[in-house]
């Protein structure tokens, strides 16, 4: 189904549907390792990325396959790159965008972990770093160095809530020939969507607002171009840390309410704001949304 003139919420319910012969009315649940093809020939051409069809599930799945379509048409990309976890994702991109030598500027208050990765194990390996306060423009330029191939946003930075200027971020990447990458874990394309901002590669750990219910560990990677696409999909592939089709089955089931439990989430912050604003005992509150 062409999901792409439909409004939001719509989307949320139509995202990735499959028409199999039975009418199924949900995304069914393929949970196989191998698929059996017509022909040699067929299975080559499904090998090598020349046709739709499936023939190990490492590779691609018809569950997983509605997911990566739904996410991305949420998110405006080329497509999606599912895989078993957020880490998955930050060490997909990593993996397929950086070099022995090459540099990535990121944001001082990026998620944990992906900060550990990168300074604890993938310096190792000859990549550099410089971590900054990407909610100043300045800061960012500073950090720029010749061999600079990636500048790593996390906005709204969990847990820290700093915000950066996505498109003035997607400007000083253009400028200097950066892949700008954006962890949008903390909005989710219900609230922004940094490819409308000049952004090259998005994901999300899709364990939070995506899946919504606390019950799997997953992640996506959303390039904005086949050439991204192209570069990431085999890393992914190659690492080996695809998603789970029954994990990919809970994610559809989840993402059908984003819409709804985010509205509500926003209305929830702005009463718990307010709250703790006029509180006697508290001396300061950091929310976005805030006038203070």
């Amino acid at each position: 189904m062409d999901t792409k003139n439909l409004k939001f919420n719509t989307k949320l319910i139509h995202g990735g549907a499959i028409k199999d012969k039975y009418g199924s009315v949900n995304v069914p649940i393929y949970q196989t390792s191998t698929f059996a093809f017509e022909s040699a020939e067929e299975g080559e051409r499904c090998f090598l990325g020349e046709s739709n069809g499936f023939i190990y599930t490492r590779l691609g799945n018809p569950t997983i396959k509605a997911l990566e379509d739904c996410i991305a048409g949420l998110c405006g990309g080329y497509g999606g790159i599912a895989v078993g976890s957020g880490m998955g994702a930050v060490n997909t991109i990593y993996m397929a965008l950086l070099d022995k030598g090459s540099h990535m500027v990121s944001t001082s208050a990026v998620y944990g972990p992906s900060r550990g990765i990168m300074e604890n194990h993938w310096s190792r390996f000859g990549v550099e770093s410089t971590y900054v306060d990407t909610t100043n423009i300045e800061s960012i330029k500073k950090a720029i160095k010749p061999n600079t191939k990636v500048l790593y946003i996390e906005t709204p930075a969990n847990p820290t809530l700093d915000i950066a200027d996505l498109k003035a971020c997607s400007e000083i990447a253009k400028e200097h020939g950066l892949i700008l990458v954006v962890d949008n874990t903390f909005s989710s394309p219900y609230l922004q969507r940094p490819f409308e901002f000049g952004a090259d590669v998005v994901f999300h750990s899709m364990t939070k607002f995506i899946n919504g219910h606390a019950d799997i560990v997953a992640g996506i990677v959303i390039p904005k171009t086949k050439e991204l696409y192209d570069k990431l999909r085999p890393m992914m592939i190659a690492l080996g840390c695809n998603m789970d089709p029954h994990q990919a089955f809970l994610v559809l089931r989840g993402v059908k309410t984003l819409g709804i439990r985010m509205e509500r989430a926003q209305e929830n912050a702005v009463k718990i704001a307010e709250y703790l604003e006029n509180h006697s005992k508290v001396a300061w509150i950091k929310y976005p949304g805030s006038a203070v």
